[in-house]
């Protein structure tokens, strides 16, 4: 991202003021290289590779917001808090600002994992001083958390997109997660866990539809404390997704999200619900952005006990891992690519173990053009995990709704919207869902006619799409040959002239 992409991009994401742009991209336009952005309100600004060092500023001055305006208690020591330093300038500023970090990141908690590596990369100070003028000029509480998260997510996605790093941090339509959640409808007492948490948005949507269950505040304060577990291999996103929980006064005491591989063990806990969307993509080809700005590379593969096959690749580790971090009775919704549900091998094996112990009763096929990467085809699985006794299969029946066949949407002109899945929500019916009912887009498959299929494929459609409908009408594949060569003829003969 450059700055001349800048007024374009932001103002479509979040409608901001023109002048207010150009008035910070002037001024920060010497700090080299910009190449990654980083918003945290009503403007980007542009400080290095690293834009973990400027989410700092923004997140001293919502802590401050929080404590005047709403009466909260902060965390943050006096001589570190937004009014002292921005009582400040010249040298004084510098000097202040900088410690202030070091200290911020010692500190224990969420604090702690929000500061983590902290470091002031802006050495001149007329230019912190302006750069903490202009954050002080906005109220950064009005600004929705999860659009900040989608946006940086986004440019995370651009970045590793435009470097052919592969990172596969597809983010999250919260128009899906809503949904998810909704259905799902976890309990005010039910610990959630999202091993690819990302900015938070799994757990932000959890807390927010668990909260409205009770007043009772030692359920609310236990909600806050102890129930919502995150983990995401990236620093960049998980200091974000540590700020976003700390404003909803999440993980005061300690911190809910960690940096860490969840693919790497176990681990001691055991959760009601995993919510999660995993990365994508393949092994050898994922690169993960640390913390200096600089570029690692994951493992290739991964040996545990608990997990039925080896493989690398990571959706299929993934699923193991999920399936084994589910208490008894733990109910899960992950979000998966399409190879998952039909590819032989490891994936065959996975998919005989989910369907033998676990209850795997819905799927939902996402369309396209619902992520940031192109042409993403995607599943969401909903399954739980029961007590088998015997060769008995656990699953008995999959219904799978078909949101995908004769589905278009953009990011742009037709961005996904919850209303979008109104339907899906009222065909899973969580009420009761002994009284589903099937529609043209909902339909039930008996466990026998699964483990029919060739390598039990989950992949099964049976909508006709109106696309191919239209391909069948088409010309003889001579007479459209025919017209290309017509048409590059005709263009050569123009670069001809051209050149003449």
């Amino acid at each position: 991202m450059r700055i001349k992409d800048l007024h374009t991009f932001s103002e479509s994401l979040i409608g901001i003021n023109k002048n207010a742009v150009a008035s910070i991209t002037s001024t920060l336009d010497s700090i080299k290289p910009y190449e990654l952005a980083y918003d945290y309100g009503a403007f980007f600004v542009f400080e290095d590779l690293n834009p973990r060092n400027q989410l700092k500023k923004e997140h001293l001055k919502m802590d401050d917001e929080k404590v005047k305006n709403l009466g909260a208690n902060s965390k943050i020591p006096q001589n570190c808090s937004w009014e002292y330093l921005s009582s400040l300038d010249g040298e004084k500023l510098e000097s202040a600002y900088t410690n202030a970090l070091a200290v911020l990141s010692k500190m224990d908690g969420i604090i702690g994992t929000i500061y983590q590596k902290a470091q002031n990369k802006i050495n001149e100070p007329a230019k912190l001083k302006r750069i903490v003028s202009m954050i002080n000029d906005e109220t950064w509480l009005g600004l929705n958390v999860d659009v900040k998260g989608a946006i940086y997510e986004g440019l995370l996605q651009k970045n590793a997109t435009e470097s052919k790093s592969g990172a596969g941090q597809y983010f999250t339509p919260r128009a899906l997660i809503d949904t998810i959640v909704a259905v799902m409808r976890p309990s005010i007492d039910e610990s959630v866990c999202d091993p690819a948490c990302g900015t938070g948005g799994f757990l932000l949507a959890a807390y927010e539809y668990m909260k409205k269950q009770s007043k009772d505040r030692e359920k609310l304060a236990n909600l806050k404390q102890n129930l919502l577990s995150g983990t995401d291999i990236t620093p960049l996103v998980v200091s974000l997704c540590a700020m976003n929980l700390y404003l909803h006064d999440i993980g005061a005491e300690q911190s809910p999200v960690k940096v860490g591989d969840s693919l790497l063990s176990l681990g001691e806990k055991r959760y009601d619900m995993v919510l999660t969307n995993p990365p994508f993509g393949k092994k050898s080809s994922t690169k993960i952005m640390d913390s200096d700005g600089g570029m690692s590379v994951e493992r290739d593969s991964y040996e545990r006990d608990d997990f039925i096959v080896s493989s690398s690749n990571k959706q299929i580790n993934f699923l193991q891992h999920i399936m084994s971090v589910l208490k008894i009775g733990g109910r899960a919704s992950v979000v998966l690519p399409d190879n998952v549900l039909f590819e032989g091998g490891a994936g065959e094996r996975v998919r005989q173990r989910l369907l033998g112990n676990f209850r795997l009763h819905t799927i939902l096929r996402l369309p396209t053009g619902i992520f940031y990467a192109q042409g993403v085809k995607a599943n969401v699985l909903f399954f739980d995990k029961v007590h088998i006794s015997g060769d008995e299969y656990a699953t008995k029946e999959i219904w799978i709704y078909d949101f995908r066949t004769n589905q278009n949407f953009t990011l742009v002109t037709n961005p996904l919207k919850k209303g979008d899945l109104d339907d899906f929500i009222k065909c899973y019916n969580a009420e009761n869902m002994a009284k589903r009912k099937e529609s043209e887009k909902f339909k039930k498959f008996s466990i026998d006619e699964i483990l029919s299929r060739d390598k039990i494929n989950l992949d099964i459609t049976w909508l006709k799409d109106e696309s191919l409908q239209v391909l069948e009408n088409l010309p003889e594949p001579k007479v459209i040959l025919s017209e290309i060569m017509e048409n590059l003829q005709t263009a050569m003969s123009e670069l001809g002239k051209v050149d003449a």
